[in-house]
This record gives C-alpha cells, sequence and structure tokens, in this order.
C-alpha cells in the first residue's frame, strides 16, 4: 500500500494509490488529544512514498536487525524452554556461532537439534546436536540418497576441503570489514576452484555460486565502498531497483566509459590477487589437502574439532571412534542418569503423621515446636 506512488510501469489512478492517498488523508484529520497510534511495518523502506515519512505521520521509525550476541542468547533461551538440554549445552556458545542469524534461523536450529538427538536415540538435547542444527541451517541436510562416481566424490571433496581448510564461525558480532579481511574472504571462497586447478589441471561447475559471490563482493569494494586505489573514495552507480518495486524504469550511469573501463580493471585486479593469494596458500599445504580429501571420501562428513585433530596429525581411526564413542557415552549417560531418577523411590509420610504438618528439617526448629 505505501509504495512510491507514479513510480515504475504503472499508473497513478490505481486502488492502491487510491487507499494510499485516503491513509494520508486520515492521518493528516488526527489531533494531539485523539490519543490514537499508527503503527505499520514493512521490509522494504527503500521504496515508500515520501510523504508516509513527514512529520506528524509516520516520522519515528525503528530499525529491527538481526540480533547481537545477548539478543541471539535470549531468543534461543526462548525457543529451547521445555525442551530437555544436556548439562553440556552452553547457549551463550551457540549465540557466539551464529552471527548474522534471525529469530526465525535460531528457532529452526533448536528444532533441527530436537531432531538429531532423537535419531541419535538421546532423551535430551546435545551440544553436539546444536551446532550440527547450525550446519543445518547454514548449508542444508545432508544428501544421503546422491549417487556419485568415485572420481567425482574426490574432485568433491577435493573443492570443499580447500574451502574448509580457511573456513572459521565467527566469534563475534562484526559491522565493518577492513580490505585485508575482505580479501582474505575472497581468497577463501576461491579456494575451491584454486584447489581443483592444482590437483587436476581443470574447472568443474561445482564454483558457480562462489565465483557469483566474489565478483559481487569485489565490484562492491570498488563500487560501493572506495577500496580501489586508482579511482580512490569514491562510488560510482546508485541502487538500482526493479521498476515494479517502485522505482525509475531507465537508470542512466553516473560515470563515463573511461571509468567504466577502470571499474572493470580494478574488479578484475582484486580478483586475481585473492586468486593467487589461494593458490599460494593451497600449495603450500598439497599433501595436507591431498591427505584430508581421501579421508573425507570416506567418511564424508568432518566437524571442526575432527578438522583441527587430523591436521594435527592424528590417526583418523581415533579421531573418528572418539566421536561415535563420545555419542555413545551421552547416550548412555542420559539412560543412567533418567534411570536413576526412576529408582528414587518417593518420600512417604511417617505412620501416624498422614494429614498433619510437616516437621521441620533443622534440629533447632523441632527443638523448639511441641513433641510429636
Amino acid at each position: 500500500v505505501g509504495r512510491h506512488r507514479g513510480a515504475g510501469m504503472g499508473g497513478g489512478n490505481d486502488e492502491r494509490e487510491q487507499t494510499l492517498n485516503q491513509l494520508l488523508v486520515e492521518m493528516d484529520g488526527f489531533e494531539m488529544k485523539d490519543n490514537i497510534i499508527v503503527i505499520a511495518a514493512t521490509n522494504r523502506p527503500d521504496i515508500l512514498d515520501p510523504a508516509l515519512l513527514r512529520p506528524g505521520r509516520f516520522d519515528r521509525q525503528i530499525r529491527v536487525d538481526a540480533p547481537d550476541r545477548p539478543g541471539r542468547e535470549s531468543i534461543l533461551a526462548v525457543h529451547t524452554k521445555g525442551k530437555p538440554l544436556a548439562k553440556s549445552v552452553d547457549l551463550s556458545k551457540i549465540a557466539a556461532q551464529t552471527a548474522g542469524f534471525t529469530g526465525a534461523d535460531l528457532a529452526n536450529l533448536v528444532n533441527e537439534a530436537a531432531l538429531i538427538s532423537a535419531r541419535h536415540g538421546l532423551k535430551r538435547v546435545s551440544m553436539d546436536a546444536l551446532e550440527e542444527g547450525i550446519m543445518r541451517v547454514i548449508v542444508g541436510p545432508e544428501k544421503k540418497g546422491r549417487v556419485m562416481s568415485d572420481k567425482e566424490k574426490y574432485v568433491t571433496a577435493v573443492h570443499e576441503m580447500a574451502l574448509g581448510y580457511v573456513v572459521s564461525l565467527p566469534k563475534e558480532d562484526r559491522y565493518t570489514r577492513r580490505k585485508v579481511e575482505l580479501m582474505a574472504q575472497l581468497a577463501q571462497t576461491l579456494g575451491g576452484r584454486t584447489a581443483e586447478e592444482i590437483m587436476f589441471g581443470e574447472f568443474t561447475t561445482g564454483a558457480e555460486n562462489d565465483l557469483q559471490k566474489v565478483t559481487e563482493t569485489a565490484k562492491r569494494m570498488v563500487m560501493r565502498w572506495g577500496m580501489s586505489d586508482t579511482l580512490g573514495p569514491r562510488r560510482f552507480g546508485g541502487d538500482s531497483e526493479h521498476p515494479f518495486l517502485g522505482r525509475d524504469f531507465h537508470a542512466e550511469p553516473d560515470y563515463s566509459d573511461d571509468i567504466a573501463r577502470e571499474i572493470d580493471q580494478e574488479i578484475r585486479k582484486i580478483i586475481e590477487e585473492a586468486h593467487e593469494m589461494a593458490r599460494t596458500t593451497l600449495e603450500a599445504h598439497r599433501e595436507q589437502l591431498e591427505s584430508l580429501s581421501k579421508i573425507l571420501v570416506d567418511h564424508e562428513t568432518i566437524d571442526a574439532d575432527q578438522f583441527v585433530q587430523l591436521v594435527d596429525g592424528a590417526e583418523p581411526e581415533v579421531v573418528f571412534v572418539a566421536t561415535e564413542g563420545s555419542l555413545a557415552a551421552a547416550a548412555e549417560s542420559q539412560d543412567a542418569e533418567s534411570g536413576a531418577r526412576r529408582s528414587v523411590p518417593s518420600p512417604r509420610p511417617a505412620p501416624g503423621t498422614a494429614g498433619a504438618d510437616a516437621m521441620s528439617s533443622h534440629p533447632e526448629d523441632s527443638a523448639n515446636g511441641p513433641a510429636s
């Protein structure tokens, strides 16, 4: 209803715009003594009609971003209320690993963790299940039904292991990024394709999404964030929006053809530097890349703790047997705990005291009270 009037492909006389006009007229009719508060919400504030935001109308705007770390911990506490949690569960650690998650993402995480715990026969939601739930929310569930050849499995393992070699969960919320951090992120994203180049001398189509992310980030570095040494601290181009969302149908660039050529050169330069950084890192650890890729083919999933142990030189048999043993031990400990609670008899009143007030357990209280 509140979309910018007269923009895009539509006309200025449709029913929606008439509704907006009437809404604005009615809001202007309110007086200070009416005690009426009008509240509205939108996830596209950039296409609202300017008349809605003038003083006296929706003049107070409250931006609701994704929750910060304390907020995520509080949201997790709400969604885990009523669910049996293991003693090892630390919601503050889960909140630290879920930067950027919304409330819906956190609710999905808890539900996934409950399902994972149930599949393992656990009566309580474990910390490992919550951490696995994070990965399910980020990348989706594991596709066990997909049939792949041994060669394709190995190529995929090399690609993913190169990405995993530098991937780490965030330890804190970040609102700004430095250029050196963005370059490291670009090198990380190009790790899979670079590993294919090093190991096989050719590329696959698996890096399509990686290339899309790299190109978009490099473009923003040059055109939005002024991180080009050649072009300097300038912003190029406006916000390109679809005309049906309330923007103009035609958009002209605010820079010349020569500047456009320099922008392309700077984007290419940034991507090539990140590619070389990824190549240098992976060639220095090629032996570990090969060995870990073969392990990934055999076990299909490697979590963070297992990855660190394998890089430190631990034998795969020891690492994965220890992990399976910890899950079994967790299930046994939960069974023992629930069995112990069932074996404790409920207290019964002593003969002749039924219906009477219970005596105090403190000696000084019973000494001062009447004798039974």
